[in-house]
Parts: C-alpha cells; structure tokens; sequence
C-alpha cells in the first residue's frame, strides 16, 4: 500500500495539502487531529464513534468512493449544526488508496 495525497480546508479556509498513509488503519478524522487542523477538542470529541458531530466535513469530491452512511452516522447528522447535502463524519471515513485526491472542508464549530 501507499500514501495518498489529501486537501483539507480548515475552518479558517485554508487549504493544507497532506499525505495520508493507507496502511495503518486510520480514518479521516485521526488525519485531520494528526496534522493538528482543527484545535484540540473541537474535532474527534467522541474518539471517532459516530456518536458526536464534532468531526463533520463537506465531501468535495469522491462521494461515490466512500462507504454508505451507517444508521449512526446518518443519526448524528441528522442532529449536525451546518450540515449539507455532502456532509459525513471524518471518523467514518476510511483512508484508502481510492481516495488519492479526496478534497474535503471541515464544518464550522457549532455554537
């Protein structure tokens, strides 16, 4: 397996390119809190178990590659400040080598 490469866009609107490693298991959200886009306790709250919003993004692009919503992450959407039509949970996003390019915003903070 190898890296990949992935655009985020914090909060602030700032683009960071970053490369994630799709041999270790990690998810989105784990990237995002590793590269320190997002201070802490704002993202991940939950640990990544689909049981908070906190790790909310808009899907830029690749939608169709990722996994199908699960019954809790459709839950805790459905309770999301800001959500939109493109919004997921990093924590329930898988880093694979399919998502070479993937390009996501990270959802404002809600009050």
């Amino acid at each position: 397996m190898s890296d990949i490469n992935i655009t985020i866009i914090d909060r602030e609107g700032e683009a960071h390119r970053v490369t994630a490693p799709t041999d270790m298991n990690m998810n989105l959200m784990e990237v995002i809190r590793s590269f320190e886009l997002a201070p802490e306790g704002t993202i991940g709250i939950c640990g990544g178990m689909a049981m908070c919003a906190s790790c909310q993004c808009y899907m830029l692009n690749f939608e169709h590659l990722l996994p199908q919503k699960s019954y809790e992450e459709e839950d805790m959407l459905d309770q999301a400040f800001f959500l939109q039509d493109n919004s997921r949970l990093s924590c329930q996003i898988p880093i694979t080598e399919e998502l070479e390019g993937l390009e996501v915003k990270i959802a404002p903070v809600a009050p």
